[in-house]
């Protein structure tokens, strides 16, 4: 298991367009990527609306879990879509 956290600096945060996009990244992977927020609330990485339902916004920090799979390659992969896309 592998994390890392990251401060959203998309203006809107994650909202529709990034979180498409990002479940679109997950499931190319083949380790399970979870997303959790400071205040305990967590999504699977492949579940749009539950990305959604976090309603996690501009400044907010998350903490990315990479777990199982190519864990080393699929991390890098997933800290580079969060600084490109994010």
């Amino acid at each position: 298991m592998k994390q890392f956290t990251y401060t959203i600096t998309d203006p809107v945060g994650i909202h529709a367009r990034p979180a498409g996009l990002l479940v679109k990244a997950i499931k190319g992977l083949d380790s399970t990527v979870t997303i959790a927020k400071a205040d305990g609330k967590s999504a699977v990485g492949t579940k749009l609306m539950a990305l959604m339902g976090l309603g996690i916004k501009q400044g907010e920090t998350v903490t990315v879990t990479v777990e199982g799979g190519a864990e080393d390659a699929n991390f890098a992969a997933m800290e580079q879509f969060f600084k490109d896309n994010l």
